[in-house]
């Protein structure tokens, strides 16, 4: 996003730029909801962090991808979106935003890395009864939006494409178990669960206990599932493993067409979460082993090159934090340390692999930071052999580093039951995240690059 001009402002400094006791009030206090519908700020820079932030949607409720779904075209200027009624495309030079498809009961999927096509899901409206919604699976040119059809699934989801762009990547369960009772928009989603659950004395949990306690009502329901196939070209559906864990986070590796990797979901102290297989279903391969209780492992991604397998990992949870590394080809395995208010919802790596990032958290979650509500850029630093001697077997062994962390945006106003979801640019000079840090939802970018 090269030369974005400033159009900031004295008004939006005020509006973005927490500081001193303000700050210190929105760690503590409920997110602020505005009974106004001011238009937010289109750029400012932020007055604690120093880096500038930019809008780059213009309409209440757009949303930008899940962490490890690729949105944006081979040209690595475009970045597609979800908008209200459409899926639009935002150039990240001019921060234009254009519709590519309109419609009632689309759910955009992902940018195709090879085609530059997007994928996506229209969902037709139900019959009133407690039967999935018909739902047929799309292609488009992001350039005309000339649309294709893939076919259909009876019920399930899809969540990736391959490298080569011939197969998409599905779930089914034999029947739906709702995490909580929730009410259907008029697109035909659901709206988001706000979860909520007693402890035996009657007491109410917080919304991060409550969801373990959901997570882990549908893990023992042991509900029959699929991971399967759809084949891009003719929607034939290919079965690829079978089992009554709860599947789910599927991924394609970004350059192995044949591998996939997926977990066993529930509470992530309960289950071994991380695993890979081949689309034949062959090399079924467990990434982690935990080896003291209450270890967790989750919200696993694919590096860019496709070479390592990072994660969140904490020896035990809440306590130690790290970011790990997994080479399915060499076994090889790095972990990174990071600080209690370091930890984030979801991490991510830049598409060079040199930079690391976090969207970090607030105090009701997993690391119960006092002070975690930030966006983050992580600068690796491994740790070295001690005047360059090392252990007989130092090749065999873990290589521990560092993360050397700078905050780029105060996160204080932001509420974190809708998730940053950080991504880098693919030129690696900007962070693109969701938020409702001005009240509706909206998708945004910080520069990586101090403001001058």
């Amino acid at each position: 996003m090269p030369n974005l001009t400033r159009r900031a402002a004295a008004g939006a400094l005020v509006l973005a730029g927490l500081s001193g006791a303000a700050r210190a009030r929105t760690q503590d206090a409920p997110p602020r909801r505005s009974t106004v519908a001011a238009e937010p700020p289109r750029e400012w820079v932020d007055a604690d962090t120093g880096h500038r932030v930019v809008r780059l949607s213009d309409e209440a409720g757009s949303s930008s991808l899940y962490f490890h779904q690729n949105g944006y075209l081979p040209d690595g200027r475009t970045l597609v979106i979800s908008t209200p009624g459409a899926i639009s495309a935002v150039d990240l030079e001019s921060r234009a935003v254009r519709p590519i498809i309109r419609g009632e009961g689309l759910q955009l999927l992902f940018a195709g890395r090879r085609t530059g096509d997007i994928y996506f899901t229209r969902t037709g409206p139900g019959d009133g009864s407690a039967q999935p919604l018909p739902t047929t699976v799309f292609a488009a040119s992001a350039t005309t939006g000339v649309e294709r059809e893939i076919g259909p699934i009876a019920s399930g989801s899809i969540g990736s494409i391959n490298a080569d762009e011939t197969l998409l990547l599905g779930q089914w369960a034999e029947r739906d178990m709702p995490l909580q009772p929730r009410t259907r928009g008029r697109d035909g989603r659901y709206d988001q669960a706000a979860y909520s659950a007693n402890w035996p004395d009657g007491t109410p949990m917080t919304f991060a206990d409550a969801k373990e306690v959901r997570l882990n009502d549908r893990l023992e329901a042991r509900i029959p599932m699929e991971i399967f196939t759809l084949d891009v070209r003719t929607g034939e559906r290919r079965v690829v493993h079978r089992a009554t864990d709860w599947l789910n986070h599927l991924q394609f590796s970004p350059t192995d067409p044949g591998l996939i990797m997926f977990c066993h979901e529930g509470p992530w102290h309960k289950v071994d979460r991380i695993w890979t297989i081949r689309t034949d279903g062959t090399g079924m391969t467990k990434v982690h082993t935990r080896t003291m209780n209450m270890e967790i492992a989750g919200h696993e991604w694919f590096a860019d090159d496709g070479r390592t397998i990072w994660y969140d990992l904490q020896t035990p949870r809440g306590q130690k934090f790290t970011v790990a590394g997994y080479e399915p080809e060499t076994g090889v395995r790095t972990h990174y340390h990071l600080e209690r208010d370091e930890w984030s919802v979801h991490f991510n790596s830049s598409h060079d692999g040199a930079l690391f990032a976090g969207d970090g958290g607030d105090a009701e979650m997993v690391a119960r930071a006092p002070d975690g509500k930030w966006i983050y850029l992580f600068r690796p630093e491994a740790i070295p052999d001690v005047a360059g001697l090392h252990a007989p077997n130092a090749g065999d062994l873990i290589r521990p580093g560092i993360f050397r962390s700078e905050r780029l945006v105060n996160m204080g106003p932001h509420d974190y039951r809708l998730e940053p979801n950080i991504t880098f640019t693919p030129d690696n000079r900007w962070l693109v995240f969701r938020s409702n840090m001005h009240g509706a939802n909206h998708v945004y970018a910080v520069e990586i690059a101090r403001a001058a």
